[in-house]
């Protein structure tokens, strides 16, 4: 029996006559998926600028008691392991990424008050107030990763109503916060979840007051330079190896690159190296290639599943940019990167290419699977080939290059040396801090 996906508005879940059928990664029909036409997606937003007001401390008592919900309650007639297994399966991330994000942002809605609070500038208080630019934030989500629907909860816990158009992969992580805001007594309509095509999303972008969108690079560039739209596009994160490779540097590196199944922008994509850069790229393929090939519901899964067509697409894409150079990982394995699962599903094994020179335009490919190029790197070339990164770690003892990354725009997250587990730090700025766009310094005097 294949589930329901119902669209939620004005706090209740509502079907509609525009459905399609989403099927998981091994071909099976999945769910019936509600979708909002682009009409319905404009009313919806315009109805929610009249939702009722709540406190801070309101909205603060619902997202905590929401999060525990999240967590640990049946929302939709879905347990929690029974939301996990949907949300892989129609992913292709392995199931124990959605059963880490349940006790993930379980927690973090705990800590949204100070999470927000430490976002304010400092000059915030007797002459200004640090407020929202508007009432509704529009957003046009990813199906990469289940966490990432943690950034609207902030808005949330800032005022705003927030309409989410989940990705075509996911609707099953923004629905099932959806609805554990409303167990836990979030206002009608303060929470919307409009699944609904191409037109919807663009809808939803001109309709809401501001929007957060995540999209590919064609994205970034069509929406570039409109001040109401906050794009997150591909991280294209790197690591800098200028130090002798241990073990513990390669254990590093591989998790840098393969954790979550290697589908999270921040996951490392490019790492360039001082030394004998062809001797680290030969370590990492060894390593990377004993990453097991398993169902993605399996418990054992680490690595992402697509639909064979899908995957061969994907992996087209790498030789495309390949420009001569050769997947090393793919000498370990006879029967090839992509190895069936069940059904049409294929786990797709990683990738590690090898240039030999800092700007090879490969280095530039973002991939959802664990996929990594290395290159070498010199002294003298400073930040420049490691720049454009939304996290760039640092493996050096160099103090200058560090304070050059510091200062460089186009890096968003430096991290100096080894740090384990760093974007589960909900204090962390993602690609800057959510209120820099959502919020606004206004001036205030008063006797």
């Amino acid at each position: 029996m294949t589930l329901s996906v119902p669209l939620f508005r004005q706090g209740e879940e509502r079907p509609s006559r525009d459905t399609r059928t989403l099927h998981g990664v091994d071909g099976a029909p999945l769910a019936t998926v509600h979708e909002a036409p682009a009409l319905v997606t404009r009313m919806t937003v315009k109805a929610m600028h009249d939702a009722p007001p709540m406190s801070a401390d309101e909205r603060l008592a619902v997202l905590s008691e929401a999060g525990r919900l999240f967590a640990g309650a049946t929302l939709g007639e879905l347990t929690p392991e029974a939301y996990c297994r949907a949300q892989a399966l129609a992913s292709g991330v392995p199931i124990g990424v959605a059963r880490q994000s349940l006790a993930r942002v379980g927690a973090d809605c705990g800590r949204l008050g100070e999470v927000v609070a430490r976002q304010a500038p400092v000059g915030a208080g007797r002459t200004a107030r640090w407020v929202r630019r508007g009432s509704v934030l529009g957003v046009v989500a990813p199906s990469n990763h289940p966490a990432t629907h943690g950034a609207w909860l902030q808005a949330v816990a800032m005022g705003y109503r927030v309409a989410v158009r989940p990705g075509t992969r996911d609707p099953f992580t923004p629905l099932r916060l959806a609805l554990a805001l409303d167990s836990a007594g979030l206002g009608s309509g303060w929470i919307s979840v409009l699944p609904g095509p191409h037109a919807s999303a663009d809808a939803l972008m001109n309709t809401a007051d501001l929007a957060l969108v995540y999209g590919s690079e064609d994205t970034v560039a069509r929406l570039r330079g409109n001040d109401r739209v906050l794009v997150r596009g591909p991280g294209r994160s790197k690591i800098l190896v200028d130090q002798r490779v241990d073990e513990q540097t390669l254990d590093h590196v591989v998790a840098e690159v393969a954790s979550d199944g290697g589908v999270r922008c921040t996951n490392t994509t490019a790492v360039f190296c001082s030394g004998d850069h062809r001797a680290l790229a030969e370590a990492l393929a060894e390593r990377l290639a004993r990453l097991p090939a398993h169902p993605v519901t399996d418990d054992a899964a680490v690595l992402p599943v697509r639909p064979r067509r899908e995957a061969e697409g994907i992996r087209a894409a790498l030789e495309r940019n390949a420009h001569g150079s050769a997947d090393l990982v793919r000498r370990f394995h006879d029967d090839g990167p992509l190895t069936s699962v069940g059904g049409d599903a294929v786990a797709m094994r990683p990738a590690v290419m090898c240039v030999d020179r800092s700007d090879h335009p490969g280095l530039a490919t973002e991939l959802p699977f664990p996929c990594v190029w290395v290159a070498p790197w010199r002294p003298s070339e400073g930040i420049g080939p490691l720049d454009g990164s939304l996290a760039l770690t640092l493996l050096t003892d160099n103090a200058a290059l560090v304070a050059e990354a510091l200062d460089a725009p186009g890096v968003r997250t430096v991290l100096h040396g080894r740090v384990p587990d760093w974007w589960k730090d909900p204090f962390l700025p993602h690609d800057g801090y959510l209120a820099q766009f959502v919020q606004e310094a206004r001036g205030f005097v008063s006797p």
